[in-house]
């Protein structure tokens, strides 16, 4: 069973990002034959300094394998070294409607967050349907925001293979990753690159412990009963047990604990959590022609996979001898 997945490199990953998707793109891998790519194609519509996005990719494939992504058993590379993704981009643009990308979700919220349109912030589905077509993927984990996308995808896959009279393209089934609920930013927002507010594993212990001491709280003094309901008990809650909340909660609701005390046991569990991938980043990060030997081999995989499938499109579209 190939399953596909891709994270875009625009921004550092956070523990939302993590908790929401990383972890459980990780423990898919063991199902089947997983793809991973790093998104830079995608990072185009907002990120416009080269030198940063090849930072981020580069923090972006650290990342990956330091939370226990295998380049041995799955296969993980860079978009861009794939140009042919683009290629069949083109192919699907030509049979998908206006109307199915106008009613992108994603492209109004970004509108609405202040992004200027562009083509390729509109065009944006058609390359993620070029991204998952051309494996013929059995299985697309996403997020539940991403579920559209998906659906847009198969969309295009069927006016393809009908305007064609082929079957060419496979219909990608969704598979909704675990519901985690909406990791809270430092200042009660959702946790976003685009705010400020995020929490990211591989910080330096200095600059996590500073970021973890700032998540804002009321100003209820330590003897008087807090509210569990705050930011602060909510990110420290994604790191504990269930016997562990109930006994914090009923501390915080007697009154005499202070949120420096929870903040700080926040950061030791954090970092306790994330100490063997933080070790294991540090010592791969000190091998940065291993991560090109790495994504190299990866792409030349990745084209293995997908070159028939491409050539099953240009030979029913006529293109080509």
């Amino acid at each position: 069973m190939r399953i596909l997945s891709g994270i875009q490199s625009s921004g550092e990953l956070h523990i939302g990002n993590y908790l929401g998707a990383m972890r459980q793109h990780v423990e898919l891998q063991t199902k089947g034959q997983g793809i991973y790519f790093v998104a830079d194609y995608h990072s185009m519509t907002s990120v416009r300094d080269a030198d940063e996005r090849r930072r981020l990719v580069h923090d972006l494939v650290l990342d990956y394998l330091a939370c226990g992504l295998d380049p041995a058993a799955s296969i993980l590379y860079r978009q861009s070294d794939l140009p042919e993704t683009c290629e069949l981009t083109w192919l699907l643009t030509t049979v998908t409607p206006m109307g199915l990308l106008q009613r992108a979700h994603s492209y109004k919220d970004k509108v609405a967050q202040g992004l200027q349109p562009d083509h390729g912030l509109f065009a944006y589905p058609v390359l993620m349907a070029a991204d998952i077509l051309q494996y013929n993927p059995e299985l697309v984990p996403v997020g539940q925001d991403q579920k559209q996308h998906l659906e847009m995808t198969r969309d295009i896959a069927v006016k393809f293979n009908q305007a064609y009279g082929e079957e060419v393209f496979r219909l990608p089934e969704p598979h909704i990753l675990e519901s985690v609920a909406v990791v809270p930013g430092t200042d009660g927002r959702k946790m976003s690159k685009s705010y400020g507010n995020t929490l990211r594993m591989f910080w330096p212990k200095k600059r996590l412990r500073k970021a973890v001491m700032g998540i804002v709280t009321d100003s209820t003094p330590v003897e008087d009963p807090k509210d569990t309901a705050q930011t602060v008990f909510a990110l420290w809650a994604l790191f504990a047990t269930e016997s562990e909340r109930e006994e914090m909660f009923v501390r915080a609701k007697a009154g005499g604990l202070g949120y420096g005390d929870v903040k700080q046991d926040l950061f030791e569990r954090i970092m306790g959590h994330f100490g063997l991938m933080r070790e294991r980043r540090e010592e791969f990060a000190t091998r940065p022609d291993d991560l090109e030997d790495i994504l190299a081999a990866g792409a030349i995989r990745a084209r293995e996979l997908s070159a028939p499938i491409l050539e099953s499109a240009r030979q029913a579209a006529g293109l080509g001898c």
